[in-house]
């Protein structure tokens, strides 16, 4: 089983774009809001910046909402 949370801003359009094809597609994956700076800190650990959305797979950080999405289309839970 693969180890799935998305890092988000809720004011972010791209988040928005990744957040909009999950539901749409029945997707649940772990959110982590970076407007909490506990969360923020976690991402800039973890992928080395505070860039959002951020989809971490395995502890590796995926960014672009695009390549978000793609990997979903690939890789159906």
């Amino acid at each position: 089983m693969t180890d799935l949370t998305l890092y988000y801003k809720p004011t972010c359009p791209y988040c928005q774009k990744v957040l909009n094809f999950l539901t749409s597609q029945g997707i649940s994956v772990p959110l982590k809001n970076t407007l909490d700076n506990k969360n923020r800190e976690e991402l800039i650990n973890i992928g080395g910046k505070n860039q959002v959305p951020c989809l971490i797979i395995d502890r590796k950080a995926l960014y672009e909402s695009d390549d978000i999405i793609e990997w979903f289309k690939n890789n159906r839970l």
